[in-house]
Parts: structure tokens; C-alpha cells; sequence
């Protein structure tokens, strides 16, 4: 299970980010670029900056110093609601779904931020808003609930749901946005190895058969090195390496990293 990258072009970049919370270094001047088309992820130690550093890239964050580009366009000043207007979704490190609703009603909100649908007539669910809601969902039907292998779910409420299905439904709606960049924060945190098998399948086609950029956090090694493309490793903060997976798993600071001096001095001696 590899994944193969489809272009070169920088489609999102982080760009020398620095974010302090009081006396605190979130990130001390990270430079990323995510090429479109392929899977990047974000790796490191626990407090590493990872999770900020995605607050920051979806605009939760403004950073002090620095900028997020998107498709060419510093994008920094610009919130959250536009971000993902402009095709940045994401998925969280906890489930973050409406637990009464539905599988179908939470993937949906997802899709909302498309509708062109006025205040008055949605208010009301005149005849546009009525049609063009009817059109979100056979699309999602179509295009997200099949894809996802989650039919037989669809009208369950998510509260309902074992956990990794949970996890597909979040992954749902955000592909619901129609996203150019999609951000999914620790998505096989908690599952057990079927369930992982699957998500990685999951990701592995939404960047193949639909060509949407991945940028992933994640701690699962594993899966990381088997799907993705370009690989940051983030310590304290900094990025202390880059490049293939196989560059990152014989990086000695990234070794000393995760496992500490004395496994990283074996590795340089046995080069």
C-alpha cells in the first residue's frame, strides 16, 4: 500500500510560522509546503506543535509571525469560515460530530457551506432552497455515503455508532466541503487494526481516484510510512526533518527524537 504523487506544485504552504501562548513556543519558525495531489504528514512527540500547527493552517490560530499560503494567496488574515469556503476541510484529533443528529444530518452540514440558498427562502424552505437542499443530499448520497462504505448507518444517530465508524463519519463530512486540501488530525487514533486498514484505503483513494491533497497528523507509524509521500517531523516546535519516509526513518535527529541519543549514535554507527 503505497501512495504515488500526481504533481509537483506547492498547493498549500506554512511559511516560517511562529505562535507563542504567553511564555510558550508553539512553533518557532515552521516552513512546510503540502504539493497537490500527494499525502504529506505531520509527525512528532507528543506537544510537538503538530495540532497548532493545524489550528494555524485552518485559521483557529493567527500566527505572530509568518504566513499560510493557499493556491498562491497569503491566506493569513483570512478566518476560518473562508478557509473552508475556499476548500480547506478537516477532520479532529476527538470526534466532533452532533451526537442526536444522524449519520446523513451531520454529513450534510458539511455541505452547507455550498448552498447559495438567501435567508428568506431557507427560513421558510421555499422552492430553491427546497431543491437545491434535495440535490445536496443525493450528491452526498452518491458521492460520499457510497464511497465511504456507510449506507447501511446513513439514518442512525452518530451517538449510536462504535467509534471507528465515527471516525468515517467525520471523514464524511468533511468531503461533504468538496475540499482541494483535506486536514485529518489523528485518524486512525483509537481504532484497532481492521478499522485502521480501512481508513488508510479510505485516504489512499480519496488522493488517487479524486486527486485531493492530504495533509495528515498522525502517530501511527505504520501507516504513515506506508502512505504518504512527504513526511515533516516536528520537535518542540521546530521541523528537525523532512523529505521521503524512507529519509525520515533513517534521519538520526529524528531518531533521537522518538527514541532517544544512545538509538540515534547506533544508527550513525551503523551507516
Amino acid at each position: 500500500m503505497t501512495a504515488s504523487p500526481t504533481s509537483s506544485a506547492p498547493l498549500l504552504q506554512a511559511d516560517g510560522v511562529h505562535l507563542g501562548f504567553g511564555g510558550i513556543k508553539a512553533l518557532a519558525g515552521v516552513s512546510l509546503c503540502a504539493r497537490a495531489g500527494e499525502i504529506t504528514a505531520i509527525i512528532g512527540p507528543n506537544g510537538a506543535g503538530k495540532t497548532s500547527l493545524f489550528n494555524t493552517v485552518s485559521g483557529f490560530y493567527r500566527p505572530q509571525q509568518g504566513r499560510i499560503v493557499f493556491e498562491g494567496r497569503d491566506i493569513t488574515r483570512i478566518g476560518p469560515a473562508r478557509r473552508a469556503a475556499m476548500g480547506l476541510a478537516r477532520t479532529f484529533q476527538n470526534v466532533a460530530l452532533f451526537r442526536g443528529m444522524s449519520v446523513l444530518d451531520n454529513i450534510k452540514l458539511g455541505g452547507h457551506s455550498r448552498l447559495a440558498a438567501n435567508p428568506l427562502t431557507a427560513w421558510w424552505y421555499l422552492g430553491p432552497a427546497q431543491r437545491e437542499e434535495m440535490a445536496l443530499r443525493r450528491e452526498i448520497e452518491r458521492e460520499v455515503v457510497d464511497f465511504l462504505e456507510i449506507d447501511h448507518v446513513r439514518h442512525q444517530p452518530v451517538a449510536a455508532l462504535p467509534y471507528g465508524l465515527q471516525k468515517r463519519v467525520e471523514l464524511a463530512r468533511a468531503l461533504a466541503m468538496r475540499p482541494k486540501v483535506l486536514m485529518l488530525d489523528e485518524p486512525v487514533a483509537g481504532m484497532n487494526r481492521e478499522e485502521t486498514e480501512d481508513m488508510a484505503r479510505f485516504i489512499l483513494d480519496i488522493q488517487e481516484e479524486r486527486g485531493i491533497t492530504v495533509l495528515l497528523i498522525e502517530h501511527d507509524m505504520g501507516l504513515v510510512m506506508d502512505i504518504a509521500n512527504h513526511v515533516v517531523v516536528l520537535n518542540f516546535g521546530e521541523v528537525i526533518g523532512e523529505g521521503t519516509p524512507a529519509d525520515v526513518r533513517h534521519n538520526p535527529e529524528v531518531v533521537r527524537a522518538y527514541l532517544g541519543e544512545q538509538a540515534a549514535a547506533r544508527q550513525v554507527a551503523q551507516a
